[in-house]
C-alpha cells in the first residue's frame, strides 16, 4: 500500500486545564506538553504504523521544530525527502484541553503559507506512484487544488479531509474520490443550518461531490457513508475512556485510507477508521493515539457481539 499526503506539520503545545479561562482570567495547575503535529504529518504516520508506506509533502521552518519533525518521520518510516524548508517558522498549534477530552486550538501558519502548486508538481513521482492521494485544509486552497489536478492527471485516487472548515473551489469537487468532513465541516460544505443531520447532509454532498465517496464522521453516533450507490451507518467504537480528542480525527482518516488501500469494502473501512478513532482518544497528545494494527483489533475484537 502505496500513500502520498500533501497536507501540514505542526509543533502542538499542549496545555491540560480542567477549564478554560474567561476573559482576563488567569488560571494555575495545568499540564503541558509540546510535541509533533499537523494533519498531514499525523496522517501519514498513523497510515505507516497501520503497514502504509508513505511519502510526505509539507513544509517546516528553518528552526529546532523543524528539525525535529524531519528525525520523527526517519523514526516512523515516512519518506519526507521532497518535505519543504521554508524562510518562515514550523508551523506552531496551541492547544488547550479540558477535563473530559473537549478541546480548543489556535494555529500559526508560519512555513506552510510558503507550501505552493509547484512544490505538489514537483512532488507528481510519489502521486503517481501511489494507490491514494490525502490533502487536508491547514494547507492552502491552491496547493490543495494542485493535489487533487496532479493526482487526477496520473489516475490515483484521492482523499479530501476538509478540515478545518473551509469551502472547495467549484472546479475542485469532481476531483474527489473520497470526502471525510465532520458534522460541521459538512454543514459548510452543503450550504446547511446547524439543524441539517447526516441524510440532508449526506444528500447535498452527493450532488455537490458527484464522483465521491463520502463518509460523515458524528462523534459518538458513529460515522455515516454514501458511495453512490448505498448509504450505511457504522456505530462508534466504545473507548474504555476519554483522555483526549486531539488527533482523533487524523488517526480515522488514516485508517480509512489503509482500508481502501487495502480493497477493503466500505463497511469494513469505516469500522477500522473508527477503531482508530476510539483508540486515538484513550491516549494524552496525538503521536500516543495513533495505533497499530493490534490495537485496532483489540477494540474491534471488544466491540463484536457476544
Amino acid at each position: 500500500m502505496r500513500i502520498a499526503v500533501v497536507g501540514s506539520y505542526g509543533a502542538g503545545l499542549t496545555m491540560r486545564t480542567p477549564r478554560v479561562p474567561g476573559p482576563g482570567e488567569t488560571l494555575g495547575g495545568g499540564v503541558f506538553a509540546a510535541g509533533p503535529g499537523g494533519k498531514g504529518s499525523n496522517q501519514a504516520i498513523g497510515a505507516a504504523r497501520l503497514g502504509a508506506r508513505t511519502a510526505l509533502l509539507t513544509a517546516v521552518g528553518p528552526d529546532p521544530y523543524g528539525e525535529q519533525a524531519r528525525e520523527l518521520w526517519r523514526t516512523e518510516g515516512v519518506d519526507a525527502d521532497a518535505v519543504l524548508t521554508g524562510r518562515a517558522a514550523t508551523m506552531v498549534g496551541v492547544i488547550m484541553v479540558e477535563d473530559g477530552g473537549e478541546n480548543r486550538i489556535v494555529i500559526a501558519e508560519g512555513a506552510l503559507a510558503e507550501l505552493s502548486p509547484d512544490h505538489v508538481r514537483a512532488f507528481a513521482g510519489p502521486i503517481a506512484a501511489a494507490d491514494l492521494v490525502m490533502a487536508c485544509n491547514e494547507i492552502p486552497a491552491e496547493t490543495v487544488s494542485a493535489a487533487l489536478a496532479t493526482a487526477r492527471e496520473h489516475g490515483t485516487p484521492t482523499l479530501l479531509n476538509p478540515a478545518p472548515a473551509r469551502d472547495v473551489p467549484e472546479a475542485d469537487t469532481g476531483l474527489v474520490d473520497y470526502l471525510t468532513p465532520n458534522l460541521g465541516e459538512a454543514r459548510l460544505l452543503a450550504g446547511l443550518g446547524p439543524d441539517a443531520g447526516p441524510d440532508e447532509l449526506l444528500d447535498a454532498l452527493r450532488r455537490r461531490f458527484p464522483a465521491a465517496t463520502t463518509v460523515l464522521t458524528c462523534g459518538s453516533d458513529g460515522a455515516y457513508a454514501d458511495d453512490g450507490t448505498r448509504r450505511l451507518h457504522v456505530e462508534a467504537v466504545r473507548p474504555p475512556l476519554v483522555a483526549d480528542t486531539t488527533g482523533a480525527g487524523d488517526a480515522f482518516n488514516a485508517a480509512f485510507a489503509v482500508g481502501v488501500c487495502a480493497g477493503w469494502d466500505l463497511e469494513r473501512s469505516v469500522r477500522y477508521a473508527a477503531a482508530a478513532g476510539a483508540f486515538a482518544v484513550t491516549r494524552h497528545e496525538v503521536l500516543p493515539g495513533l495505533g497499530r494494527p493490534a490495537d485496532l483489533q483489540a477494540l474491534l475484537a471488544e466491540a463484536a457481539p457476544q
